[in-house]
C-alpha cells in the first residue's frame, strides 16, 4: 500500500496544470471551495459530491466509556461527529484499484 498522501498543495497544482489557472489562483480556488464544504459542515448541512460521495455531521449522545488499561468507567461527552459515505462509484473505482494487486 502506498504511503502517499494528498495534500492541499496536491490539489493546488492539479488545479493549477489541468485548468490553467496561476498558481495563485489555483490556490484560492481550492481554499474557496474546502471553506465552502466546511462552512456548509458546521452549519449542520450535508455535502454531496456526486460520483465521490457524501460528508455529513451527526451529534452523539454522552455516555459511558471504559478506559481499556484500568477498566475504570468515564464519562464521555456529547459531541458532533464528521462521516463520509462513499458514492458506489467511487467504492467500485477504490475495488478495481484493489483488485490490480
Amino acid at each position: 500500500m502506498s504511503e502517499k498522501t494528498l495534500t492541499r498543495m496536491d490539489l493546488t497544482e492539479a488545479v493549477f496544470r489541468e485548468v490553467g489557472l496561476s498558481r495563485n489562483e489555483s490556490s484560492s480556488l481550492v481554499d474557496s471551495v474546502l471553506q465552502h464544504i466546511s462552512d456548509a459542515l458546521v452549519a449542520g448541512e450535508q455535502v454531496k459530491i456526486s460520483s465521490f460521495g457524501t460528508f455529513s455531521t451527526r451529534d452523539k449522545n454522552a455516555r459511558m466509556g471504559r478506559n481499556p488499561k484500568t477498566g475504570e468507567e468515564v464519562p464521555i461527552s456529547p459531541r458532533r461527529v464528521l462521516s463520509f459515505r462513499p458514492s458506489h462509484l467511487m467504492k467500485d473505482r477504490v475495488a478495481q484499484g484493489n483488485a490490480g494487486q
